[in-house]
């Protein structure tokens, strides 16, 4: 879901504009040019695949306490799902394949993103570390430490964001074991990243929550 340290300073500092920037705008900014980029892979509003997944999000969103008017964009790119800025979520054409309770804990995680304001909480992290303008002698001392500490809150809001999701389904009537299943039968295993908890320990969780 969340911006990995290295690729965030390098936009900083490789393609700096033509005032200083804060740290936050350089977030802003970066997210903007992935959801620009996303933008121009997106599905017709009236592709049946796009249908099946906006219905099943307007089903999650009448559900849950947040924005009913969060933008919601069905692409064919190489990602499953994403939340970006905190307000905006991108999904793969590919979830309208899924069942219906799989596609809503998809959905329902990016929106608990949104719900535990996980983007102002990073944004917030970065800013202890970078407090004034993002040049290369004030990242280069703080990088390390940074990048530890995004990776593990990170981590942390991903699992905040499950449990949130498998909260949605237990209120929708679906089965506990709907995202294990999704996770072990439906989704390619991947390990460990700077952003995400690898599947085993997700499903590791998700059973702890059961």
């Amino acid at each position: 879901m969340l911006l990995l340290l290295a690729a965030t300073l390098a936009l900083g500092l490789q393609a700096p504009p033509a005032r200083a920037e804060g740290i936050l705008q350089v977030l802003e900014r970066s997210q903007q040019i992935q959801l620009d980029a996303l933008r121009r892979m997106k599905l017709d509003d009236a592709d049946a695949r796009s249908q099946r997944i906006h219905a099943t999000f307007d089903a999650v969103l009448a559900h849950l306490n947040v924005d009913p008017n969060v933008p919601l964009i069905v692409v064919r790119a190489p990602i499953l799902a994403v939340c970006l800025m905190g307000k905006v979520v991108v999904v793969n054409e590919a979830l309208a394949d899924l069942t219906e309770s799989e596609r809503a804990f998809i959905l329902a995680h990016e929106l608990g993103h949104i719900a535990h304001n996980h983007w102002a909480q990073l944004g917030e992290l970065y800013l202890q570390h970078i407090p004034g303008e993002v040049v290369q002698q004030h990242t280069d001392g703080v990088a390390g430490r940074l990048g530890r500490e995004a990776s593990a809150l990170t981590h942390q809001q991903e699992y905040e964001a499950d449990g949130f999701a498998l909260r949605l389904l237990r209120r929708m009537g679906a089965p506990d074991d709907t995202p294990i299943v999704l996770f072990q039968q439906h989704l390619p295993p991947v390990k460990t990243t700077a952003t995400h908890p690898g599947t085993a320990q997700r499903v590791a969780h998700l059973r702890e929550l059961q």
